[in-house]
């Protein structure tokens, strides 16, 4: 790729470089942003063959198999190389076209291909078979040598993976069982889930305890609230002269009505509370105390002649 980069000016060839990166490093976690750079490459350099292939690859990671199809015969004619055969068969299946694609198995462009290339043509064919209904001849197309090596090899794993897997569709649990086993053997880094299609052929059930349904229950009612306050949040711009709010609905207009007399209620229910509380302040003061009562002048004088 970099040979091809150097037919490129710098910055130019930089710049693809950046995306095509990016393409490679994204396109396992995030296809469709890896999709979106390799456009961006393929806008910049569309007669790069490498670039060609990269965004073949993006398209065919999200399932845009058309475009991916489109892209891999571009690169093909470019180079002249026939890697990319098995995967252009892929796409004819993802195009819903599985007689094409057993079609290209039997190409002479196979034979000119890699060990690992001729691997996976089998396993497209296998797959094409089973698209149309012929699982026997599906289990058939997997028996090879490279199947029956005990060597591993980088494709070892796929390949008893999806002789097993055809195994069980077929209702032959036994042998399905033995080469799910057999996949876990050369499944070194567990890009399988061969362990657990044997748990499920054994009836093995999984059950994840740090899960609690009161929780989920609390955390989907916090999530439904959220989304229905989003629902009616409003956002504008206010530098936008063209920005007009929204109308409010009458069931808005009767719950803002609605908040409005409970803030009356309760400004009232402070205004007793504190006339209460005077009241309390003179109830607090002690029944022992001395009750002083004035007494006017006539009053005393009376009382001074009875004397």
């Amino acid at each position: 790729m970099r040979q091809e980069l150097l037919s490129l000016p710098k910055g130019l060839a930089e710049e693809v470089s950046k995306n095509l990166v990016m393409v490679a490093r994204l396109i396992d976690e995030d296809p469709e942003q890896a999709y979106a750079y390799s456009r961006i490459a393929l806008r910049l350099a569309s007669r790069v063959a490498a670039v060609r292939e990269a965004a073949g690859f993006a398209a065919y990671a999200t399932q845009k198999y058309s475009e991916a199809l489109a892209e891999f015969r571009a690169a093909k004619r470019m180079t002249g190389s026939v890697e990319l055969w098995p995967v252009m068969a892929d796409c004819e299946r993802g195009l819903g076209r599985p007689e094409r694609a057993l079609a290209m198995a039997g190409e002479p462009e196979v034979q000119k291909l890699d060990k690992a290339g001729q691997v996976e043509m089998r396993l497209v064919a296998a797959g094409a078979r089973r698209d149309m209904g012929q699982l026997e001849a599906a289990i058939v197309t997997l028996q090879s040598p490279e199947l029956a090596s005990s060597s591993v090899q980088p494709w070892t794993a796929r390949l008893r993976y999806a002789y097993a897997d055809a195994l069980l569709a077929a209702g032959r649990e036994d042998e399905a069982r033995e080469w799910f086993a057999k996949t876990l053997e050369a499944d070194k880094d567990g890009a399988m889930d061969a362990s657990d299609r044997l748990a499920e052929l054994d009836g093995v059930e999984f059950v994840d305890a740090s899960m609690d349904d009161g929780d989920d229950d609390e955390d989907a009612a916090e999530v439904a609230a959220a989304e229905r306050a989003s629902d009616v949040a409003e956002y504008y711009d206010e530098d936008d002269d063209e920005y007009e709010p929204l109308e409010q609905s009458e069931a808005d207009v009767d719950v803002e009505d609605d908040i409005e007399a409970e803030a009356d209620i309760d400004d009232d229910i402070e205004d007793e509370d504190d006339v209460e509380d005077g009241f309390d302040a003179d109830a607090d003061t002690d029944l022992t105390d001395e009750v002083v009562v004035p007494v006017d002048d006539d009053e005393r004088d009376a009382g001074r002649d009875k004397a």
